[in-house]
C-alpha cells in the first residue's frame, strides 16, 4: 500500500511525521501542508513528536511548480502557509527535526519551528532565495536573527551560502551534528527520553520560552509562578515528589 505524501509513525507516546515525496527530495505541494495541518490535530495526545524525511532529504523547500501566478502569493502564504509553520512552533508537545540531506528555503521554516533540531553530516542548509530574486520567507528572518545573530543572519541571506551540519552547529542553528547512520537513532531516543518526562510542565516551559521575547524577567518570573501552580497539580508533580522522597527514579505518566 502506497504511503501518503505525508504520514504518521506511533511507537507509544512518541509520533513520528514522515515527509514522504522522496521523488521531489520531499519539496512542499498543498497536500503535504494539508497534511501537516491535519497532524497537529491529531497528535496532541502524543508525548514527543519527529518529524523525519524520506528518500535524500528532509525537505527542499516549496515545489515552484505548485504556484499559481494569477493568485495573490502573499494571500496564499497567509491562509495555507502561515497558520501550520505557526501551528508547529507554537504546538504543546515537544517537537524534534531530525534533518538529513538538503534543508532549503519551507524546509528551514518546519525544521525551526521545532523545539530540537539533530543533523546528520550530509545535511546542507541554505536559503535559496536569492538565486530567484524573492524575500526569504517561512519565518527565515525570525529564526535567522534568533538563532545567529544580525550579521550571520544577513550574510546567509545576502549570500545564500549553504552550511554544512558540522558549521550549523558550530553557528548555533542546529542542536547536534551527528553521523549519517546515527540520525534517527539519535533523534528516535532524545523523543522517547522526552517524551517519559513530565508532559504538562514541559508544556508549561514551552509557552514561556515562546514568550520570553515579549517579557522581561519580572515577567518570566510571573509566568514561572504561575506555571508551577498548574504543575503542582499534575499526577507527575506528585510522583515526581514521591520518588524524590523514596530515592527512585520517577515514573511519569503525562498528566
Amino acid at each position: 500500500m502506497t504511503q501518503p505524501v505525508v504520514y504518521i509513525e506511533r511507537d507509544g507516546p512518541v509520533a513520528e511525521v514522515v515527509l514522504n515525496r522522496p521523488e521531489k527530495l520531499n519539496s512542499l505541494s498543498w497536500e503535504m501542508i494539508d497534511r501537516l495541518e491535519q497532524a497537529l490535530k491529531e497528535l496532541r495526545d502524543a508525548r514527543a513528536v519527529l518529524i523525519r524525511g524520506e528518500g535524500r532529504a528532509f525537505c527542499a523547500g516549496w515545489d515552484l511548480s505548485q504556484l499559481d501566478n494569477s493568485r495573490d502569493i502573499g494571500q496564499v502564504m497567509r491562509a495555507r502557509v502561515h497558520p501550520v509553520l505557526l501551528g508547529w512552533y507554537s504546538f504543546p508537545v515537544p517537537t524534534i527535526a531530525a534533518v538529513h540531506g538538503a534543508c532549503l528555503g519551507m524546509g528551514l521554516g518546519l525544521a525551526f519551528a521545532c523545539d530540537v533540531v539533530i543533523a546528520a553530516e550530509d545535511a546542507v542548509f541554505a536559503s535559496p532565495f536569492r538565486r530567484l530574486g524573492a524575500v526569504l520567507d517561512s519565518g527565515g528572518h525570525y529564526h535567522f536573527v534568533r538563532l545567529l545573530g544580525r550579521h550571520r543572519a544577513l550574510e546567509l541571506i545576502y549570500t545564500g551560502r549553504r552550511l554544512s551540519a558540522r558549521e550549523a552547529e558550530a553557528w548555533g542553528l542546529v542542536n547536534r551534528a551527528v553521523g549519517n547512520e546515527e540520525l534517527l537513532p539519535v533523534a528516535r531516543e532524545m523523543a522517547r527520553h522526552i517524551a517519559d518526562g513530565p508532559t504538562v510542565a514541559f508544556r508549561l516551559s514551552k509557552e514561556i520560552v515562546l514568550a520570553s521575547d515579549r517579557l522581561d524577567l519580572a515577567g518570566i518570573l510571573e509566568a514561572e509562578a504561575i506555571a508551577q501552580v498548574e504543575a503542582a497539580r499534575t499526577q507527575d508533580f506528585r510522583e515526581g515528589m514521591r520518588s524524590f522522597r523514596e530515592k527512585r527514579e520517577p515514573t511519569f505518566s503525562g498528566s
